[in-house]
């Protein structure tokens, strides 16, 4: 995503759900940027004391707020808000529907910034803005690959192209599993380590197999077939199968990689003739799921394996020493 969005981008898109009013007519008011998630409440500032003040950032204004320039007499107002608005702000939102004195809206057109009312009450609108922005700020890179739920955990199939991404997801498809995204992923860090991927929105569930060409899943297979975005769990890495190549045979150890700083899980996965990926992949999933809730099947066979050779040796050394 872009590291900034309009004031107009940000209430045509969310007018709605935060219940915004225009109270202004600046023009390059709506043309202002908005640089980060990030909100304020200027109550120090209205006392005239700008520090340290956070001018980058939407600024919401609540009853207090608003009581305090109540309570000042029509020049220390006008001087008031002349002197927030001189440090650049994007926007002021005022909380509850309260109607701003006719001084804050004259100020604001003198400087170009928008002020808009909304009914929501501080709480509930800092709640709501904080998540939009959260989210159109949160970290984010475009992958080629595709992503597939397979039993309710987000697979990313990555690998060269004509690997078979596409073919496999086409296959679990089929077996009733839902394809997010492919060709095109993008992945947003939506938590300290949480990873969503999305589709684009050109392609969206469209899908092209080599010698078919382009194919719409949802049309094809129905709306339970897709859904809009998941959380990636794990990576599936195809690769051509070598002779020469080291492979995981037990799994042990789990193997890591990085994706816009979040560590998931990888997995390798070769590719040979008459290989089912598509049950490969399901056995994915639930030993994922396996993993998650504590069970390791790797760890515990080797545990079993490790139990049974110390008993066997231990009976060794038992006949060995009866000389009966």
């Amino acid at each position: 995503m872009s590291n900034n969005i309009t004031v107009e981008k940000l209430f045509n898109s969310r007018k709605q759900d935060l219940e915004l009013t225009l109270l202004n007519h600046s023009e390059n008011g709506l043309k202002k940027k908005i640089l980060n998630a990030e909100l304020h409440r200027p109550g120090l500032a209205l006392t005239g004391f700008f520090e340290r003040f956070p001018n980058k950032r939407v600024q919401v204004m609540g009853e207090t707020e608003m009581a305090f320039l109540s309570g000042l007499t029509k020049s220390s107002l006008l001087d008031t808000v002349n002197k927030l608005f001189e440090q650049n702000i994007p926007m002021i939102i005022i909380t509850k529907g309260i109607s701003p004195p006719e001084q804050l809206n004259q100020a604001a057109d003198k400087h170009g910034t928008s002020v808009y009312s909304s009914r929501l009450s501080t709480a509930e609108l800092t709640g709501r803005l904080s998540a939009y922005l959260q989210h159109v700020f949160a970290p984010s890179v475009n992958a080629h690959g595709t992503l597939v739920d397979v039993y309710g955990v987000g697979l990313l199939y990555t690998g060269k192209s004509g690997i078979g991404k596409s073919e496999v997801a086409l296959d679990l498809v089929e077996r009733g599993h839902r394809l997010v995204a492919d060709d095109v992923v993008k992945l947003t860090r939506v938590a300290p380590d949480v990873i969503m991927g999305t589709g684009s929105e050109l392609l969206g569930h469209h899908m092209e197999i080599r010698g078919v060409g382009i194919i719409d899943i949802e049309e094809l297979f129905g709306i339970r077939s897709i859904r809009m975005q998941k959380r990636v769990e794990v990576e599936v890495a195809l690769s051509n199968w070598s002779d020469s190549g080291e492979y995981e045979r037990l799994g042990i150890e789990d193997k890591k990689t990085a994706v816009l700083g979040v560590e998931i899980p990888i997995v390798q996965v070769p590719i040979s003739p008459g290989k089912n990926i598509t049950v490969i992949s399901e056995v994915i999933a639930m030993n994922h799921m396996q993993k998650v809730y504590g069970e390791n099947a790797a760890v515990e066979f080797s545990k079993k394996l490790s139990q049974r050779m110390g008993r066997q040796r231990m009976t060794e050394d038992y006949l060995e020493s009866d000389l009966e």
